[in-house]
Parts: C-alpha cells; sequence; structure tokens
C-alpha cells in the first residue's frame, strides 16, 4: 500500500510540473506576442535618434549590443504630437544635455511616432497605447535584468507626458517608477478629467512637471492648466512665455516660409523642454519656483518664501518631496538661455501720508558685483496714510550681495521747483501740504539665498523724497536703524 501511495504522489508531482511548464510557456507566448507599437532607441552621444540602436523586449542581446548598463539609472525621453510624422530637433537636444551632463545614465528616446501621427483626437487616445508599450519595456528590464523601475525617470512632452502617465498607472505602489516629468503636458481632451485618465502624482514616487503655454495664442493654447504632479511649476505664470510675441512670427515666416508659423505657435509650448534642457547646461544658474496660491499674489511679491518646502529648483535637479497635494510654483525667466533671472522681495513703507498720490517712481539696486538698470515701481492704489507697500524685483544679472538703493522720484524739475516756491510764499502751506514722501522702513529679500536686508538713510533729511529728486538708501548699521525705528514712531 505505501508503495503504491508513493508511486501515486510520483504522478501528480509529475503532472504538476508539467501543468507549470506549461503556465510558463503560455505566458512566455503571451510576452512574446505582445508587439509594441513603439520604437525603443539607444541614445548614444552624437548620434541622431533614427541611427541609435534599437532595445527590442525579450530579445536580451539588444541589451548588450546597445550597450545598456543595468547599473546605471534609465531616463526615457518621449516626444508628444507630430504634425509631420518626424522626430522633433529637440529631443536631440534633451538627449545630448542628458548624457553629456549626467554622464552614467542610459538614455531611451520613445519613438511613437507611427501612433502620433495623426489627427489630434486620435493621437491623444494612442497615449494609452503607447504608455502601455512603454511599461512592457520597464517590466521586461525588471524581470530580466532585475532592473528596478525606482530607477527610471520618463519625460514626456505634451502628449508624452501623458503616455508616460499611463506607462506609470501599470506599476503597483510598492514598485512605482522612480520619476516622471511632463514638459507643458497636452491640455485638450486632458483638462479638467479624472486623474486616472491623465498624469497625475499617482503615476510615480515623484512627479514634477513644467506648464509654459495655457492660454489662447492666435487662437491656439496646447499645454494644461491644472496641476498634474506633485510641484508644478508656471514660469511666467504658465500662460505665455517672453520672446513669443506675435512679433516673431514675421521674422520666422520670413526665415522657415509657412513652417515659421508653426514654429511661433510651438514657441511657447516648446519653452518648457528647453528650460528642463538650461537646468543641466548652467546648473550653476539655476531658476527657482516660489508655491503661490495665485499668480497675482506673486506678482506682488508676496510668496518669496522657501519654508516648508514652499520653493524649489525647476529641472533636473529639483528637490524630491512627496506631498498630499499639489504645489503650484511661479517664477520669471528672460526669453533665452540662460533663463534664468533674479529674484527680490522689496518693501518699502511711508509714513504720515496725507493726501493720495500715485508717484512714478523708479530704483536701482547696488550689489558687490554689479548695479542694476532702473525699474519702475507701479502703486496701483496710490500711497497714504502708513502703509508698507511690497514689490517683486526680477534682474537678469547677478549684482552679489546688496549694498545700496538708489530711489528716483521721475517728477518734472521745473513743476517740482515752482511748486516749492509756492510754499514759501502761502503761509497756510506748512508742512502738511508739502508735496512729498516720507521713508519709513525699506527692507529686501532675495529669493535665491532667502537674505533679509534692511536700508537705512543717511540723514533724517535723506528719508523725504520730492519730485525729480533720488535718494540713497545704504544697508543699516545697528545704530543707525535704532534711529530710524525711533524716528517713525514718534
Amino acid at each position: 500500500m505505501a508503495v503504491i501511495k508513493i508511486l501515486a504522489c510520483l504522478v501528480i508531482l509529475s503532472h504538476l510540473s508539467d501543468g507549470q511548464r506549461t503556465g510558463r510557456k503560455e505566458m512566455d507566448t503571451m510576452k512574446t506576442a505582445y508587439v509594441p507599437q513603439s520604437a525603443f532607441r539607444m541614445y548614444s552621444a552624437g548620434g541622431p535618434p533614427k541611427g541609435s540602436c534599437t532595445l527590442l523586449p525579450h530579445v536580451p542581446q539588444t541589451l548588450h549590443s546597445c550597450r545598456f548598463n543595468t547599473s546605471n539609472p534609465l531616463i526615457i525621453i518621449i516626444h508628444g504630437w507630430t504634425v509631420d510624422g518626424r522626430m522633433e530637433s529637440w529631443v536631440t537636444d534633451l538627449a545630448s544635455a542628458l548624457k553629456s551632463t549626467l554622464g552614467d545614465v542610459n538614455v531611451v528616446i520613445c519613438d511613437w511616432l507611427t501612433l502620433a501621427h495623426r489627427h489630434y483626437p486620435a493621437a491623444a487616445q494612442n497615449t494609452r497605447a503607447a504608455g502601455r508599450d512603454v511599461a512592457h519595456l520597464l517590466q521586461w528590464l525588471e524581470e530580466s535584468s532585475q532592473f528596478p523601475s525606482d530607477k527610471v525617470h520618463l519625460i514626456g512632452y505634451c502628449l508624452g507626458a501623458h503616455v508616460a502617465g499611463f506607462a506609470g498607472s501599470h506599476f503597483t505602489r510598492s514598485r512605482k517608477i522612480g520619476r516622471i516629468t511632463g514638459l507643458d503636458p497636452a491640455g485638450p481632451l486632458f483638462e479638467g478629467i479624472s486623474h486616472t485618465d491623465r498624469l497625475s502624482p499617482d503615476d510615480a514616487k515623484f512627479v514634477d512637471a513644467i506648464h509654459t503655454f495655457t492660454q489662447q495664442h492666435l487662437g491656439l493654447s496646447m499645454g494644461i492648466a491644472q496641476p498634474v504632479g506633485h510641484f508644478d511649476f508656471y514660469p511666467n505664470g504658465g500662460a505665455f512665455q517672453p520672446g513669443c510675441e506675435i512679433s516673431t512670427l514675421f521674422s520666422h515666416l520670413s526665415q522657415y516660409g509657412l513652417g515659421g508659423f508653426q514654429k511661433s505657435v510651438k514657441c511657447s509650448h516648446e519653452r518648457a523642454v528647453h528650460l528642463f534642457i538650461d537646468s543641466l547646461l548652467n546648473r550653476d544658474e539655476r531658476s527657482t519656483g516660489f508655491w503661490c496660491r495665485e499668480e497675482s499674489a506673486f506678482d506682488r511679491g508676496v510668496c518669496l518664501d522657501c519654508r516648508k518646502n514652499r520653493c524649489n529648483r525647476l529641472g533636473y535637479d529639483i528637490k524630491r518631496v512627496q506631498t498630499k497635494t499639489s504645489k503650484k510654483l511661479y517664477l520669471k525667466t528672460r526669453s533665452n538661455q540662460p533663463y534664468k533671472v533674479y529674484h527680490y522681495q522689496l518693501k518699502l513703507q511711508f509714513i504720515n501720508q496725507v493726501e493720495t498720490i500715485k508717484p512714478f517712481l523708479t530704483i536701482s539696486l547696488t550689489g558687490t558685483k554689479a548695479e542694476s538698470v532702473k525699474l519702475p515701481l507701479t502703486f496701483v492704489d496710490g500711497i497714504s496714510g502708513n502703509r508698507t507697500h511690497t514689490f517683486l524685483v526680477t534682474l537678469e544679472t547677478d549684482i552679489g550681495e546688496l549694498m545700496m538703493l538708489k530711489l528716483h522720484w521721475e517728477g518734472r524739475a521745473v513743476l517740482a521747483s515752482v511748486w516749492n516756491r509756492m510754499q514759501t510764499f502761502i503761509p497756510w502751506g506748512g508742512e502738511r501740504k508739502r508735496r512729498g514722501l516720507t521713508l519709513g522702513n525699506i527692507r529686501i529679500k532675495t529669493g535665491d539665498t532667502q537674505a533679509k536686508t534692511s536700508l537705512c538713510a543717511k540723514t533724517n533729511d535723506e528719508m523725504y523724497l520730492q519730485p525729480s529728486q533720488e535718494k540713497i538708501f545704504v544697508r543699516c548699521q545697528a545704530g543707525r536703524l535704532k534711529q530710524q525705528r525711533r524716528r517713525i514712531h514718534s
């Protein structure tokens, strides 16, 4: 009886083994039966995307022939919608910047042109298929080479950002992709829909996005306005970018013919790509974005704060902080590389102002490296009473450590002189009738360093400003600052 039981067990085990082998064969058949519609080209420095080596899922030899290094991180660049069916030049520019700057990294270009070269609605629908192709490649790398998904960074532009999101949605919570960067993620057909149907913070361990073309221009807009990541950057408000004005259309038409119209329309949309490239090539001049509830508050200069992760670096070197809700970060940029500008928060206190006036004031800042040009200050509600006005000041050059501020009232010298003479002969004029401004505290906060500087007038008389006059304020000495505060409160 014992012998019969042993023989029966051996038969059962034999059948189980055959079944397991059959199951593995079926699984392998399913994997090999899946034919991706996207191609994955390994980028090598100086080589064009079409001439690069192609990675083929389930063909391990291509990893070796393409020199894929499983010890290095993997960055996959995913292009967007295409009108002419060709790979755009920025793809190679970004791949080259990544390779030359980072060195030990695998850079792969996802070519889904066959799916993207359709009418926009069809291309938008095809982002799911392209995302599945990317996920299929990553899952194969994980299974065949134990390549972890958290070493993967997907960078998608336009529709490619949503391709990256759909790719990330194929991974479970414990196996999420490390990072997804959306470069002006496409807006049409994605704005306002469920987070499961577009790029969202759930698609990777960390998701960041740069929004540069969310407002209609020339009848078109391409970027999504709503936040889609843990940190969403809105350079210049995210709606339109400097250097992309309507005036550039004519120069583009003369240079590129009819293709110049497309180039002008894409100027703001594609700026997100070039801002990211800039963050790689000019790492000593990295742009910083600042959290703010709305753009208008940022433009008033009230949001230049870095406490509790309220600011972050735009681009590759962003600080990866997972947040419960999306943070909208604002910043200003230049019209060309390097795009960085230097942000300052200026606070001017005016005291004992009886009548409401709207003077045209300009300032210039002097630091240890350089002096700025004159910058205008706009007083929307005018100056009255005892009030501190806050401004956002941006400079295109680094002036170094702040040392001095020049404040100029751009009035007409002749009229100011006549007014002063009239005061001499009007006995009821008095001090309260004098047309001028009395300055209190002047404080400046530097966005990049968060350094705060108090500026003081050299004498009490220099705290009073009249039309056409210019007054100079320097860094306060401890004794002078106390004296100025006593005078303000007296």
